[in-house]
């Protein structure tokens, strides 16, 4: 560690790190094997393998683990300044920092306790004790003023600093820093004791230079030995460079200070031993560390502006005091934060080997019981294995016939009902209008009232036989199979109690769906109807396609053969009777006159008339209708081995029948499970205990 980062202060963040990592992995296995615990206890298969009380044993030690994995995560390492008003703690605190982060100097007097620690993020801000609202601090002037300006706080309240970890290295390392108002202002050192240092690492008692240690900061640290078993304690003689005035006695005024703060140390708190206090005691100028540090951040020389004498002697003793803090801060840490929790959970895996080995002991005669009546219970398992597997083969076929009736039955109802198509179309009654919006909403009522009846006389002729005969064969596959099997499993076995339902998904709207009408007037004599006469409907309703170019002679869309019979069936015809209908023609003209042929033209044109009179509404619908009726019976036999076939996959797989197969396919496997179970979950129970234990140890 020391190789990779020389800070002693890293030594708590990773023995953090891996003591956290440790419970972490401790507490997944007490849960684990407080879920082991539970499910052993309350299964009825293993009977008395694991009790009650076992089981809340196991959940009170994860609740102990994860109570002090909370605990863990919050702890950091702690270090409280004290000492008399303006003796400069706050200064010390910031040179430390390397940053004006408390309000220090002339004027600025701390009257609460204050705590800096570091944040993940780019702002500073505190929270007090009465409210845990973030108020923004981004310079020492708006600190000094909120703290002024709130009248709640006073010598005995907390306010929480928090300082970006990014402007500041120290706080990077689960580092609190607690400045603390003047000992000489307040009698109530006993509750500050109670309330602030029982979890402090280590103590910085301020001290003035210029005067000796007074009797109230001996009373507090006094108050303070009392509650703490040996308090790591620093002493600070701050403002030093205030010596060099009197150059002559600097060494006199040093030994006299040296001594007084030995003697209190070792012989008066007894914290450490004579060769060891001198090592506690410092000699600073906070006040200069603070400016110099700061000039180097600004990149300035360090020496610049009016520092006294000898600042550097006094700068490398600061440095050798935050070296000397921070490693004894870190190793009291450690041992203070972390050393009691470890025992508790050297207890509490001891706590957990005992259930563990009291269940691996009960489990282990419990199989002993299990794997001889196993054995008993084999060949008993072999001679029902082998009825139900020439049961399980008759049921197959049965099934598979089953499957083929009910697409027999269900085809042959199809087809009569495509024949009965003209009836259904006929029955259906709806408003009627040849615009293409009423068109379009009467066709797509006509699919819905067809679709429905289809089905509806689908499900009256198959429905209630094909439900009939899946009954019968359930209730023989229940019958056959009860016999061979234990009362206990028997009651597992019963004729399903659903209802099963044949659908029947015609999907004669997507059938339909190129359907298209043709309900204009055509005169039975005209162009169209002879037209239609040579060349069949088909290819005449292309030909005769006005206004749309793909149906023009010569256009790639209309084919070549039809061309050709229109063009073959006009020439032959005027080929063979053109003199033929010359010499009639004559004939008649010479016979009849002008008027009679002027008659046959009256006529002809009387029919033509008669014929667009009576082209109504109601013609239309009726040819829309067999039009319809002509399509749909087309498309609907299509359908005929599809619609059969998945009615017969319903039978197959969706009703209890496919159910109960698989139950005879696995039924030995059932009955191994139902008899053996107990042996299985106590053999895996004594494997999973074994495989605890040696991770426990």
């Amino acid at each position: 560690m020391e190789a990779r980062d020389p800070s002693p202060l890293r030594r708590f963040v990773v023995a953090k790190r891996s003591i956290s990592g440790l419970f972490d992995q401790l507490l997944d296995f007490v849960r684990d094997g407080s879920a082991f615990v539970d499910d052993t206890w309350r299964s009825s298969d293993l009977g008395q393998v694991a009790v009650e009380e076992q089981s809340l044993e196991m959940q009170t030690c994860a609740t102990k683990l994860a109570t002090i994995r909370e605990v863990l995560a919050r702890r950091h390492m702690k270090v409280a300044f004290f000492g008399r008003t303006s003796n400069g703690k706050s200064t010390v605190i910031n040179a430390m920092l390397r940053d004006r982060v408390l309000p220090s100097g002339i004027g600025h007097t701390t009257n609460c306790f204050l705590s800096v620690e570091g944040t993940d993020g780019d702002e500073a801000f505190l929270t007090t004790e009465a409210s845990s609202e973030r108020r923004s601090v981004s310079t020492v002037n708006q600190l000094a003023h909120a703290l002024h300006m709130d009248p709640t706080l006073d010598s005995g309240s907390l306010v929480k600093v928090f300082w970006p970890k990014s402007r500041c290295a120290l706080l990077r390392d689960d580092l609190v820093l607690m400045d603390s108002p003047g000992t000489d202002v307040t009698l109530e050192l006993d509750s500050w004791i109670d309330k602030f240092c029982l979890d402090a690492d280590v103590f910085v008692l301020v001290g003035n230079s210029e005067s000796t240690l007074m009797n109230t900061e001996k009373l507090f640290f006094h108050k303070v030995s009392e509650r703490i078993s040996k308090p790591n304690i620093f002493i600070l003689h701050n403002r030093w460079d205030a010596s060099v005035t009197e150059p002559e006695y600097i060494e006199e005024v040093r030994r006299q200070h040296l001594d007084r703060c030995v003697s209190f140390l070792a012989d008066e708190l007894g914290v450490v031993g004579l060769d060891e206090a001198p090592g506690r005691i410092f000699f600073v100028s906070a006040k200069e560390v603070l400016s110099c540090r700061m000039q180097r951040a600004q990149g300035m020389p360090e020496t610049g502006g009016a520092l006294a004498e000898g600042f550097h002697e006094r700068l490398r003793e600061f440095q050798n005091f935050e070296r000397t803090f921070e490693e004894f801060i870190s190793q009291s840490a450690v041992k203070t934060k972390f050393e009691q929790h470890t025992v508790r959970a050297w207890q509490i895996t001891e706590a957990i080997k005992a259930v563990m080995d009291a269940i691996n002991i009960a489990s282990a005669d419990r199989k002993i019981y299990y794997l001889e009546e196993r054995e008993e219970q084999r060949d008993q398992l072999d001679f029902v294995r082998g009825q139900i597997n020439r049961l399980t083969d008759s049921v197959k076929e049965r099934i598979k016939t089953l499957s083929d009736d009910v697409a027999a039955k269900v085809a042959v109802a199809l087809a009569d009902q495509i024949r009965s198509l003209p009836v259904l179309v006929d029955e259906f009654r709806a408003d009627f209008n040849p615009t293409q919006e009423t068109l379009d909403l009467y066709k797509a009522k006509l699919l819905v009232h067809v679709e429905e009846r289809l089905i509806g006389c689908l499900a009256y002729r198959c429905s209630s036989s094909i439900l009939t005969d899946i009954q019968a064969t359930q209730s023989y596959m229940i019958e056959s199979v009860r016999p061979l099997l234990s009362l206990a499993v028997q009651e597992q076995f019963s004729v399903p109690g659903s209802k099963f339902e044949l659908t029947y998904d015609l999907g004669l709207a997507s059938l339909c769906a190129d359907f298209q009408e043709n309900i204009d007037f055509q005169f039975s004599l005209g162009w169209t109807a002879l037209v239609t006469r040579f060349i069949g409907p088909t290819n005449a309703k292309r030909a005769l396609a006005s206004g749309d170019p793909r149906f023009q002679v010569g256009s790639p869309h209309v084919p070549h053969t039809m061309v050709v019979s229109i063009a073959t069936g006009l020439v032959s015809l005027t080929s063979r009777a053109s003199m033929t209908v010359l010499v009639i023609g004559g004939v008649v003209w010479r016979s009849v006159g002008w008027r009679i042929i002027a008659l046959s033209l009256s006529l002809y044109g009387l029919l033509y008339l008669y014929e667009k009179l009576t082209w109504t509404n109601a013609s239309r619908e009726r040819v829309l209708k067999q039009q319809f009726v002509e399509h749909a019976t087309q498309r609907l036999r299509t359908i005929i081995p599809v619609t059969s076939s998945s009615c017969s996959q319903q039978v197959h797989k969706t009703v209890p029948l496919l159910l109960l197969h698989k139950l005879y396919n696995g039924i030995q496997m059932q009955l191994l499970v139902a008899k053996d179970k107990n042996k299985q979950h106590t053999a895996t129970a004594t494997e999973y205990i074994n495989d605890k234990q040696q991770a426990s140890v």
